[in-house]
């Protein structure tokens, strides 16, 4: 008996896998995907059309809990995957629940590592809706900071 309940614990784990990943958040590899993927596209196709994208929740730049986000060297956003009403707002003062300023310090970011670089901050997860530990990968693309982030 005992080798049949390993059989079907061995089983139902294996099929629960794809259910856990499936809904599991999405990783740092992939927010740095997503991000050069972002730059392509308003390389490819100007900002207006790109910012569009991102902030109508295109599904080819939203997967899971990760979205871009664009921010003018200013703290303006110019395009925003989970929140539309953002587009427009100056957010440079902005702080998170401990009291960073995290676009203030994303913008400063980017100019000294326009390559690329990672932020930690707090932030509300689209998808538990819960404010979570979040990091965020920024580069630099001409006067803006191309943005996506995970919960890790």
């Amino acid at each position: 008996m005992k080798p049949l309940l390993v059989s079907i614990i061995a089983a139902v784990a294996a099929l629960s896998a794809p259910l856990a990943m499936a809904s599991a958040g999405a990783s740092k590899e992939e927010a740095v995907a997503m991000v050069k993927k972002g730059v392509a596209h308003i390389k490819s196709q100007g900002a207006d059309k790109a910012y569009a994208a991102f902030t109508a929740k295109d599904p080819q730049f939203v997967d899971r809990d990760l979205y871009l986000v664009v921010y003018g060297l200013d703290g303006k956003v110019l395009a925003h995957g989970a929140n539309p009403k953002q587009v427009g707002k100056d957010l440079l003062e902005l702080t998170d629940i401990d009291g960073k300023y995290f676009v203030k310090e994303r913008v400063a970011m980017v100019k000294g590592k326009p390559a690329g670089a990672w932020q930690e901050y707090k932030f509300t997860n689209p998808v538990s809706k819960k404010i979570e530990p979040k990091v965020m990968y920024c580069e630099k693309h001409g006067e803006t900071a191309v943005c996506g982030g995970v919960y890790p």
